[in-house]
């Protein structure tokens, strides 16, 4: 047995007051995304976790790549045959989080996802490495292969096939945007108490901002 109750650190770096906080969340999220950019150490900072409820009625939750956020929502891309993508045609209902260390940073995204315009997917893929259209082709996500052999020796016969050619984006990958209904912002403190402010999108599109108890 791993006894890890003597891990612990003191969360001291900032905090959350409704005095600075904007009315819309995208605002927040914009700050709070940039001042870790600016902060650094974070890795990837676009990196979220996207919860799904699968097929199989359990929660799976799984590191994916935010690509663009606009006041509509959260755009990532992936393939719509994948385990996640069946998840979403099936019940388009997700959390997205955030976890941001290095400014002890957490933020929690409920909404319902939905695919994006096939223009806005086509531009997406069309402006991504050819290594990494290639393998959004070769890739038949979350299937069961043989080897890793396997995969590589299907990514040389279709590197093959497409010297000097365009690679056009599969039917299915694409995007998919998550529309906002409920976003937390929590900010580390000491002793535990930390700051979380929720933000709860009513009927009239305005934002309802709340502070929860740590």
């Amino acid at each position: 047995m791993e006894d890890l109750s003597n891990y612990r650190k003191s969360y001291e770096k900032s905090e959350l007051l409704e005095s600075a906080i904007p009315e819309d969340p995208i605002n927040l999220f914009n700050r709070w995304f940039h001042e870790v950019e600016d902060f650094g150490g974070a890795g990837e900072v676009n990196a979220m976790t996207i919860s799904t409820i699968g097929l199989d009625g359990f929660p799976k939750s799984r590191v994916v790549l935010l690509k663009q956020f606009t006041y509509e929502g959260f755009i990532f891309y992936t393939n719509y045959n994948s385990e996640k993508g069946k998840a979403i045609e099936a019940n388009p209902n997700v959390c997205l989080s955030f976890f941001w260390h290095t400014m002890e940073r957490q933020v929690i995204i409920k909404g319902t996802a939905k695919k994006v315009a096939a223009n806005i997917s086509d531009n997406y893929f069309a402006s991504r490495p050819d290594g990494s259209k290639l393998g959004a082709i070769v890739s038949n996500q979350s299937e069961v292969i043989p080897s890793r052999e396997f995969l590589d020796e299907k990514l040389k016969e279709l590197e093959a096939s497409f010297v000097g050619k365009e690679i056009p984006r599969p039917t299915y990958w694409g995007g998919y945007l998550v529309e906002p209904q409920e976003i937390e912002f929590w900010q580390g403190r000491p002793n535990r108490l930390h700051d979380r402010i929720r933000y709860q999108l009513q009927s009239d599109f305005s934002w309802k901002t709340e502070r929860l108890s740590s």
